[in-house]
């Protein structure tokens, strides 16, 4: 039996995102640029979409600038706001995704301040910390928070930060890659000025994603080229890419109710069925918590000794099961994951933690799969 539970990773691409996939690289091959009508029907779909996702986030038409996903968009948006709108100190996390942890290295080398928010031992926010942060000089400031964390499910109060920012004139960047097409989101109510998304979180295709850049801003092209994304990001559009993409947000967010009902008890069953092998087990971070976690994820420290505990990952995928040890882009690293390097005791730090993630795909009898294939090890 073949199982997948690593949909923080990568998801699988919709049937109805890749048959619209398949009909634009068929019949709609133009450049967008072109002035001819090949390329003036390419540049219609893409002006379509960005039409589409932003009705989906409240937002405006051109607000949205097309890209090729999250990293790109976490590493323009934090070197722009430095070089174009004189942000000094940035406020952040130990525990954001590498596209921003590494991207602020290379901003403190360039003499901008970086400042990080304390958390507690469920990697939860310390929002007075934050106040204090934001209040210590006058500076120019940007947060970057994740809106949710991909390795413990962590939900920010994307409301709350954004308030502070506001109250404190400063900016407010999310790297939202784990939460649009799970939640809604809607941009006019929540005051964030930069986020980010990738297609391929919510059953859209890879290589393409999108960033929020909230009209009141003054940023400068990040790529340089051609006029393409109100010359902001220059080059030839994606177009198949990018009407895949808002296929898959737009019918994951018209189904958003009834599948996260049903991925969340996906979830609840197997919290509950983990906690039936090990009654004392740990869930990292807030993830075993349904109300303060996102639905889709779900980080377990397995009371193994060292010897079972070094075989647990290579025992699941020998059984066909696929999840993660931490965030994706660290997969075989020896490091581990700096997530729960951050948040765990030296105790919680001797045993194995794995990430299952869910989707809508997965079943409660695949569930059972894993717990038979955990109690064999155990």
């Amino acid at each position: 039996m073949n199982v997948y539970f690593d949909n923080a990773a990568t998801t699988q691409v919709r049937d109805e995102v890749i048959n619209q996939i398949s009909d634009i690289l068929k019949d709609c091959f133009g450049n967008p640029s072109s002035t001819h009508s090949f390329g003036r029907t390419a540049k219609s779909y893409i002006e379509s979409s960005r039409k589409k996702i932003s009705e989906i986030l409240n937002c405006e038409p051109s607000e949205i600038i097309f890209n090729s996903g999250g990293t790109e968009s976490d590493n323009s948006l934090l070197r722009c706001s430095v070089k174009d709108l004189g942000i000094k100190t940035i406020i952040s996390s130990k525990i954001e995704h590498h596209a921003i942890t590494h991207t602020l290295d290379e901003l403190k080398k360039e003499g901008v301040e970086v400042k990080y928010v304390d958390l507690d031992d469920k990697g939860e926010i310390n929002y007075n910390h934050l106040e204090e942060l934001l209040s210590e000089d006058s500076n120019q400031k940007l947060v970057t928070l994740m809106y949710i964390n991909n390795e413990i499910g962590n939900i920010l109060d994307v409301d709350k930060v954004s308030g502070l920012c506001k109250n404190n004139n400063s900016l407010f960047h999310t790297d939202a890659v784990q939460a649009v097409g799970h939640y809604e989101i809607n941009l006019e109510e929540t005051k964030i000025d930069f986020l980010s998304a990738a297609a391929h979180k919510f059953h859209g295709p890879k290589g393409v994603g999108f960033s929020f850049i909230r009209k009141t801003s003054r940023l400068s092209p990040f790529i340089c080229g051609g006029p393409q994304e109100r010359g902001l990001r220059a080059g030839t559009e994606s177009v198949h890419n990018i009407v895949g993409m808002t296929k898959a947000l737009e019918v994951s967010c018209d189904k958003i109710n009834q599948e996260s009902k049903y991925i969340r008890s996906i979830k609840e069953y197997a919290i509950n069925e983990i906690k039936s092998i090990f009654p004392k087990i740990h869930f990292n971070g807030l993830s075993g918590n349904l109300d303060k976690s996102t639905y889709t994820i779900l980080n377990v420290c397995f009371p193994l000794d060292s010897e079972k505990g070094s075989m647990l990952d290579f025992h699941l995928d020998l059984n066909g099961i696929a999840c993660s040890k931490g965030s994706a882009c660290q997969s075989g690293s020896s490091s581990g994951s700096h997530v729960l390097n951050e948040i765990q005791t030296d105790e919680l730090k001797k045993y194995p933690s794995v990430r299952f993630s869910f989707s809508h795909y997965n079943t409660k009898k695949e569930v059972d799969y894993l717990i038979e294939t955990i109690k064999s090890l155990s």
